[in-house]
């Protein structure tokens, strides 16, 4: 069983999560995933550091500065911290024109980087699927936890609405066949988006006008 404790953080008020794995009848895997830790490093490594929790991996649903700026201080604290994404959005990171001055500045390329896709297969124990969704960026994608009917959707999906596609790499008739591929995952799926107020795969099916 997956716990999932939502932070916001920066000024784009990203949904960092912050995933543990719980056993019923015994204490919380001290391990934890950290997604999308866009900004407030210090108020996040406070937050693990008052729980006891040590981040196995950063996973990033896609590369643009609002959901990865605090990479960098995580990786000074937990120096050997694996950073996971999809390939198609790793040139972003580091890249100097991936920052919004000044709460958002230029970032280095993080260290330990690596494949999300291949990350998941070779840690089964999180029992993680990645689905590439792009659209917003190339390379988006949406973190699945079926024995929980849990979606993290980074900015495919918000509730009531989708990820912009206006921006560089953005692709309008990809996001809508990312969105109708999410639309055929179990309606009782609850949806932790990038930005926003969680919701369900049913309830976006059923009325957000973009699925």
């Amino acid at each position: 069983m997956i716990a999932i404790k939502t932070i916001p953080v920066g000024s784009f008020a990203v949904n960092c999560a912050v995933l543990t794995q719980c056993v019923p009848g015994r204490n919380p895997r001290p391990e934890v995933l950290l997604v999308d830790p866009g900004q407030d490093a210090a108020d996040l490594i406070a937050y693990l550091d008052e729980h006891a929790l040590t981040p196995a991996a950063i996973l990033l649903t896609h590369g643009h500065f609002d959901h990865v700026t605090a990479v960098p201080e995580l990786q000074k604290r937990w120096p050997d911290l694996p950073v996971a994404i999809h390939p198609l959005d790793m040139p972003m990171l580091g890249h100097p024109m991936n920052l919004w001055p000044p709460e958002y500045p230029a970032t280095p390329k993080p260290a330990n980087l690596a494949d999300v896709r291949e990350w998941a297969n070779a840690h089964p124990e999180w029992s993680l699927e990645v689905i590439h969704t792009p659209g917003h960026t190339p390379g988006s994608c949406c973190y699945r936890f079926p024995e929980d009917a849990l979606l993290l959707s980074g900015d495919t999906l918000f509730a009531g609405s989708c990820g912009r596609t206006d921006f560089p790499g953005g692709d309008a008739r990809q996001m809508s066949a990312s969105l109708k591929r999410l639309a055929q995952l179990p309606p009782e799926t609850r949806v932790v988006p990038g930005h926003g107020m969680a919701t369900t795969i049913g309830r976006e099916a059923a009325s957000n006008p973009y699925m």
